[in-house]
């Protein structure tokens, strides 16, 4: 896997700094709120799935039951 060097994340820093200046806080600050807002439609995500999961499973285990009571 590639790992930057040292120098090499020194010469990324000052390009961006000269790229952005003075508006690379805001940028930074909109970046931690996207990154944010991801991390939470995923959580959202992964809770639906497993709220579904877990719906499933009540159901799988209703019917089994009602199944074994009929026999």
């Amino acid at each position: 896997m590639f790992s930057p060097s040292p120098v090499q994340l020194m010469i990324v820093l000052i390009i961006a700094l000269l790229l952005f200046g003075n508006r690379l806080p805001s940028v930074m600050r909109s970046l931690g709120k996207s990154v944010t807002e991801f991390k939470k439609g995923v959580n959202g995500i992964e809770d639906g799935v497993k709220g579904a999961m877990k719906d499933a499973d009540k159901q799988a285990s209703h019917d089994s039951d009602k199944d074994s009571s009929e026999e």
